[in-house]
Formats: structure tokens, sequence, C-alpha cells
């Protein structure tokens, strides 16, 4: 077995959509990815169908798990022939640990690549207003590591060199040390009214800034109850805060938003959210995946061999799309094999996920489901052709009915099958913990949805938790079913669109968040 291949990428500081191209080129096409809690978990999404995901975070049971392991792990995966993304908060080479996973890679000759990600160092002062250079304040930037015990700081630290040797100083973690960084740096020659900024969680919901002297932000720190993961910032350029704050400003920010819609269709929700500056966190009841077992292999692998004897190729939904490439890759197939098919496509979504491989769907019909797809498709049926479905388990079974009343044999294969979503401890998790702010619910499905899943996690009275939570509502027929199972809707809003929701989202939080 040949090897396979380890790319080290950085995640960036915290929102999703700072990592770079290459990055989720690496989360898209990898066998396994192994991540950490500085990763968001919403570049997950982006994983290939039947992606192996390995947590090598902190649990219930154990601390973080130790850098050795972590080594093992990535050689074991790649030694198996897998393509291996390791993912890591900010840059994986800035106090990433990203060398020493790299030389492990080394030693039992495992090709490797390292994926530069945005530094925390410089994105989460970005993220606070205040840029680490400035042509009138600061030409120059030093990132100091700040997570150590203040003798091993000592140690590392020529605090005589550090201290002047730029006009910005920037210490990764810290927070527990902030008092002996600051008496080290006055001692060695910074004034004592020094500006100083601690920002936590910085570009994400979470995010808070700290701003004080050196003289006196220790006690500021303990006064506020100021915990870590933060970013320190050291020097003239804090003062540009004031002026450059932009984050902190937008009208959701503060706000985490649970999406309750299946991942299909959440994106126009989240994207409305994600650029009032909220933070969406999409927790779908149901997940999709590969049809497990010889007999469902088998009968794809029969069905995708008859290529050539389809005159029909009909996609009903983009996750049809998405598992019909991976099932053509994986049992070796060639989509050219399929020249004589006429393609078809229910709704544009799905014609976008067709043109985005290549692939121009001749037959998109004016009404967006099945039914009207066929009536786009009656002139180009013949009786004895064939057509060949590609769906899930759960498709509805008015298309095949209706093509073989027009004699056409429809050839279905579910290339996907739908089960009750798993996993979300964490989202549980920030549940209890009061850190979900605001849960929408656009249809009455949704809520049964994630009440349903929240019994299956275990939750007793999913009503109780959820009480915790303004509830947002899209419209009345979803607001009786929120109250019927126990919810207070503190959000509708006049017209039942994405719109108007989220518009009447931003309207309340204007009046609760955070100052």
């Amino acid at each position: 077995m040949s090897k396979g291949k380890v790319y080290l990428v950085g995640a960036g500081p915290g929102d999703p959509k700072l990592i770079t191209l290459r990055g989720l080129e690496c989360i898209r096409m990898c066998d396994v990815i192994v991540y950490d809690r500085l990763a968001s978990p919403r570049l997950l999404m982006h994983l290939k169908p039947g992606a192996e995901r390995i947590y090598v975070g902190k649990l219930p049971d154990r601390h973080t798990m130790k850098q050795e392991e972590i080594n093992r792990i990535l050689v074991e995966q790649a030694l198996q022939g897998k393509i291996v993304t390791r993912l890591k908060g900010g840059d994986p080479t800035v106090f990433g640990r990203g060398g020493e996973e790299a030389e492990a890679l080394r030693r039992e000759g495992i090709e490797f690549e390292i994926v530069p990600g945005v530094t925390s160092a410089v994105a989460v002062p970005a993220y606070a207003g205040i840029p680490v250079t400035h042509r009138d304040l600061a030409s120059s930037v030093s990132i100091i590591t700040g997570h150590e015990n203040p003798e091993k700081l000592d140690e590392l630290i020529r605090w005589d060199r550090v201290t002047n040797a730029t006009g910005t100083l920037v210490f990764l973690m810290g927070v527990a040390r902030i008092g002996h960084i600051a008496r080290q740096l006055i001692r060695h020659g910074r004034p004592p009214g020094t500006p100083i900024a601690l920002i936590r969680w910085g570009t994400t919901a979470d995010q808070r800034t700290l701003v004080g002297t050196l003289a006196d932000i220790e006690d500021k720190v303990k006064a506020a109850g100021f915990e870590p993961p933060a970013v320190i910032v050291v020097g003239d350029v804090v003062r540009q805060r004031d002026k450059l704050m932009w984050y902190e400003k937008r009208p959701l920010f503060g706000a985490r938003v649970l999406v309750t819609r299946a991942q299909a269709q959440a994106g126009t929700l989240s994207q409305r959210i994600e650029e009032l500056g909220g933070e969406p966190i999409e927790y779908p009841a149901i997940e999709t995946r590969m049809p497990e077992g010889e007999a469902a292999e088998a009968a794809i692998g029969e069905a995708l061999a008859a290529a050539e004897t389809y005159d029909h190729l009909i996609f009903t939904s983009v996750n049809g799309v998405r598992y019909f490439l991976e099932w053509l890759r994986r049992l070796g197939q060639d989509i050219r094999r399929f020249h004589r098919a006429r393609i078809a496509a229910v709704g544009p979504k799905t014609a976008e996920a067709l043109r985005e491989i290549g692939l121009a769907p001749a037959a998109l019909p004016e009404t967006f489901h099945a039914e009207g797809l066929l009536d786009s498709m009656r002139e180009a049926v013949r009786p004895g052709q064939r057509a060949l479905l590609p769906r899930g388990d759960l498709a509805r079974k008015s298309l095949p009915e209706a093509l073989r009343a027009l004699g056409v044999e429809p050839v279905e294969i579910d290339v996907y099958e739908t089960v009750p979503a798993g996993g979300g401890e964490d989202i549980l998790d920030l549940l209890r913990e009061g850190g979900i702010q605001i849960v929408t619910f656009t249809s009455a499905s949704t809520v049964r949805n994630l009440i349903g899943r929240l019994r299956n996690a275990g939750v007793d009275d999913p009503a109780e938790l959820l009480g915790r939570t303004a509830v947002a509502s899209i419209g009345p027929l979803t607001s009786a079913a929120a109250r019927e199972a126990g919810l207070a809707v503190a959000i509708e809003p006049p017209e039942s669109t994405i719109d108007a929701l989220v518009a009447a989202i931003a309207a309340y939080w204007a009046e609760r968040r955070p100052v």
C-alpha cells in the first residue's frame, strides 16, 4: 500500500471565512480530518461524504491530547494510504507546533504540505480595530509567546531586547501572566502609560476587548474576570481602536444564532446572519451519508456499469449530485460514459451544482418539484427509454411512477441515505451555558425536528433547555408549532420571508445586545 499525504492547514483565528482557498481545498479533498477546538466546527461542513473526523482537543474525560499522540495519529493514518488534513487554529507555524508535526512525518518518509493560515496575531487585533503597524505609530511588530509560567517566560524571553525591539508587541496567550508581563515591560523601559489591549476569542461572536495601560491592566483583568484565550497587544497602535473599531459595531455582533434548517437549505439564512455580524450555528436534525453494506454498493455499481444505456440522467437535489460523483470516484467510473443521457435537474440549486462540475442540465422546470420537471421533459421522453435517478432513500415516488406511466423505465439508486444527525455535543454545551442567544425556526417541521434531535441526544425537557434562548419564528404557522412544543416565541416578522426574519432578529438584538 502506498503512503498517503498530510496537509498541515491553518484554519485562521476563528471566523471560518478567514481560511485560505488552499486550506478549503485540503478540507474538501481529505479522507481524514484531524482537528481541535481552535478550528471552527463550521469548516467541517465542507468535508466530502464519508470523510472521517478525529478530534484531538479537550474532552470531558481528558485534557488536550498530547502532541506525541497527535503525531502518531497523523503518521498512522497516512501509512494507511489516506489523504489527511490536520486543521489547526491560526497558522500552523506560529506557536502551532506545525514544525513538530512536519518533523514527525519527515522521519517516517511521509509526504506533507504546510498550508499557511491567517494568524491570530494580526487578524484578532484587526477585528478589534487595532492595526499592528501604522505609518505614524509603529513600523515593526514582534510576536511573542505568553503561554508559559513566569520562570519559563523569563528563560525564553530576553526582556531587555524584546521590550523596545519593535513598536508593537503581540503576546499570544498570556492572560494569566498579564501582571508579570506588564511589570517586566515597565522594568525594561516601556512607560507605565503604554496602551495595552486584550482581545478574547477574537473574530467570533464571543469577542471581547479590554483596554488599559501597563500600569493598570492587571487590576482591570481581575475586576472584569477576563479569561483566556486572548491575544495581547502592547503599543501606541492600541489607541487606533477608538477610531477603527468596526466588527463590534455590526448589528448582530455578539449574537450566536442557531439555524435549524436542513444543511442544504441553511445557506441563505446563515449568510444573511453573517453579513450583519452574527455567528450562525447550523444544527439540522438529520444528516446524509453513503449507504452502508455490500448490497447497496453492488446495486449502485450495477446501475453505473450500464451508463451507456440511459437516455436520461435526472437529479432532484444537490445531495444527489454530490453523492453520485462520490460513487463514480469510489467505483472508478468515468462520467463520460453517460454521453448518451440527457441531463435534467429539479431546482436552481441542483442545476448550479451540476454546472460547477461542467454539466449543463438540458431540462429545468418552471416550478421546482418533480412534477414540474416532468412537464419540462415531456417532449424529450419516449416509450422504451431508460432514466437513471440518483437520489436519497427517502425520495418521493411520484417521479418514477410518472415515468413508468409514459413508458420510460426508471432506474432508482439510493446514492445517499438520511439518518438522524449525530454529534453536536458542543452545541448542546452552548445551549446549556447560554452561549446561543437566538434559535430560528423556518417551518413547523424545523420545530419538530429540533425537539426530536434534542430528545435523541438525551435532553429530557427540550423546551426548558431552549427557554434560555430567544425563539425566532418565520410566521404564524411556525409560531403555533413552537408554542405547541412549549416554546415562547419572542420574534416573528410581519412577512414570512428569510429577509424579514433576519430584519426582525436584528431589531430584537439592537435592544438587548450586551454593551
